[in-house]
């Protein structure tokens, strides 16, 4: 099945809306997604400001866990299978201080496609980390995030 831009971006607002409000409050928004990777914009302003006048580690953490999550329904739509995912760890390393828009990305998508595979294949739980980078406006890396992602298909 074909899985478009358009169609994932509205999971994401459904997901923000219903589901995940703090997702809704940061108000991400989806640049890309394929097979391979993802990325998601979160806007510095008020809502994800700090006092230091940069974006705070829970807007660092929305962008993180959603660049690392959305790919897993990408894959459930694309190949039309109920999976059941949650974040089973996190470790952050913050390299700078994000003080524009924060661009995350995550070239993952072929380790968490392995990842269903096996799920599918051996019927357990598979865990599998992922690398999130949180970009500033110079392309410049201000965060790495592993994520450990849990997968499980049916």
């Amino acid at each position: 099945m074909e899985v478009s831009l358009r169609k994932m971006k509205w999971l994401l607002f459904l997901l923000g809306r219903f589901k995940i409000p703090l997702i809704a409050y940061t108000n991400p928004r989806l640049l890309h997604i394929d097979e391979q990777s993802v990325r998601i914009k979160i806007k510095l302003r008020r809502r994800t400001k700090n006092h230091l006048n940069s974006m705070y580690f829970g807007a660092l953490a929305v962008g993180a866990d959603i660049a690392g999550g959305i790919q897993v329904f990408y894959f459930s739509k694309k190949m039309d299978q109920k999976i059941s995912f949650a974040f089973k760890g996190m470790n952050a390393e913050f390299l700078k201080r994000a003080e524009s828009d924060i661009v995350f990305e995550s070239n993952q998508g072929d380790i968490i496609k392995d990842a269903i595979e096996r799920s599918k294949k051996e019927k357990v739980r598979v865990n599998q980390t992922i690398l999130v980078l949180a970009k500033n406006d110079q392309q410049e890396i201000v965060a790495k995030f592993d994520m450990i992602v849990s997968v499980r298909v049916g």
